[in-house]
């Protein structure tokens, strides 16, 4: 068995040269290498190419690289949870590329295993497809998307053995696992490095034969940004709970969903064992729990796609971003509840972009909207200046074309039924001649 050289983060750092391509393992600041980062902004290394989920957070990880101008492009799906990284690209500073989440994720699978793209139904007809080959497959428009490699990947696992043989420790595999297997130079930064032999083979999650160095690194609280803990939660509006138990109404027993950030994430509180709902996560989680009760942090529990900190109920598992996207695509989450900026009568979806303010990221919503067997969108019915978000067509830029099959907001409930918009329910409070005097789309009436 070969013994794989474990160097320091400095060493590690060096092997990066000027206009590198690297890939960064993690989602937010959780399964993150965060030493090697570090020990790479403490180089004159310039003009890389950062490819990840997000360029970590204001200071910490990839962010600490954008701030010493060391990124010449960046490549990923959600930069907004980083504002140096969007007034980087909005100023035009940094280049960039933006996918969506999954393919994102796939498309790092495919060039770690030799294949040269994929067509995928995920972002047809949007602006991310903009200039990008497309086939009609099986009657469903995809757009081809080539895999990726770089020259370096640095990765974070929990355990690895002297052979490089990594295991990972709940929601840490998101991006890690395919990154390991997509570059020239793969170093992975562990918590602990065993004997070999010392790791049961049922659960090593990747090989040694991908790895070429390791590098020892323990992880504090610091490390760990937005994930650090749980915050003290803040109290949802009347408005907005009603919006969420109405959502909560449309599920079924074992139902597999996934809840977008916002609204959506209220529904978790409405969950309970006895209703046999699996609350599916994109960064690698089935069967998320609630918020721990003791305020403990990512050190201690997996995080959803929201960077939060929930808890593993029992039958859990746990698997990476591109397994996690494949459940989606492929059809095997039965609902997707997301918020929205516009839908339209056509059931066209805009929830990823506002020209001129400060978003920049698409996220997993593309994915989901299109791969979700039922999407159900929860937004406000207007505007604070009383513009509808209710439209006969959507003028914000698409996240998915024809796929809303449900729209709550805190006036009424609309469905769409036999090709049109309907108004199905009026929500407490609410009014008929208010309903029609704030929705801009035409829309049909079955009130129960």
């Amino acid at each position: 068995m070969k013994s794989v050289p474990q160097i320091t983060p400095q060493q590690a750092a060096a092997l990066v040269k000027d206009g590198d391509t690297i890939l960064g393992g993690g989602f937010g600041m959780t399964g993150n290498p965060v030493h090697l980062l570090h020990a790479l902004a403490e180089t004159s290394t310039k003009n890389l190419t950062f490819i990840g989920n997000n360029v970590g957070e204001p200071g910490l990880g990839g962010g600490r690289l954008l701030r010493n101008g060391q990124i010449r492009k960046m490549i990923g799906s959600f930069f907004t949870s980083n504002p140096d990284a969007v007034k980087a690209a909005q100023s035009g500073e940094v280049e960039y590329e933006l996918l969506p989440q999954g393919t994102l994720a796939e498309a790092i699978r495919a060039g770690g295993a030799g294949i040269g793209g994929f067509y995928t139904p995920s972002s047809a007809g949007t602006l991310i497809a903009q200039g990008r080959p497309t086939m009609l497959i099986n009657g469903v428009e995809q757009v081809f998307i080539p895999g990726i490699r770089a020259n370096v990947a640095f990765i974070r696992a929990w355990k690895a053995d002297t052979a490089g043989n990594l295991t990972y420790r709940m929601t840490e595999q998101n991006f890690n696992r395919a990154m390991a297997t997509a570059a020239d130079i793969v170093i992975a930064e562990v918590e602990e490095i065993v004997p070999v032999g010392a790791i049961d083979p049922n659960f090593i999650h990747t090989p040694g034969c991908f790895v070429d160095y390791l590098v020892q690194a323990n992880l504090s609280l610091e490390l760990l940004g937005s994930s650090a803990s749980v915050g003290a939660g803040r109290k949802a509006s009347e408005s907005r709970m009603n919006m969420a138990k109405r959502a909560f109404a449309e599920l079924q027993k074992g139902d597999v969903v996934n809840l977008g950030i916002g609204i959506p994430t209220l529904v978790a509180d409405l969950i309970r064992p006895e209703h046999g709902i699996i609350l599916h996560t994109e960064n690698g989680m089935l069967g998320v729990g609630p918020s721990p009760a003791d305020g403990g942090g990512a050190l201690d529990y997996p995080v959803n796609a929201g960077k939060i900190p929930v808890t593993a109920l029992p039958g859990s598992s746990y698997f990476d971003s591109a397994d996690s996207f494949a459940m989606i695509r492929g059809g095997h989450v039965d609902v997707a509840i997301m918020g929205g900026l516009e839908v339209d009568e056509k059931g066209n979806l805009a929830n990823w972009a506002v020209p001129g303010k400060p978003l920049l990221g698409v996220g997993g919503a593309m994915d989901l909207a299109s791969g979700a067997k039922k999407l159900i969108v929860t937004l406000t019915h207007a505007d604070p200046d009383g513009t509808s978000k209710i439209v006969p067509e959507c003028t914000l830029p698409l996240t998915a074309i024809g796929v809303v099959d449900v729209v709550i907001t805190e006036l009424a409930v609309f469905k769409y039924m036999e090709g049109q918009l309907t108004l199905v329910e009026l929500m407490p409070g609410a009014s008929l001649e208010e309903v029609r005097a704030k929705t801009q789309a035409k829309f049909v009436e079955r009130l129960v």
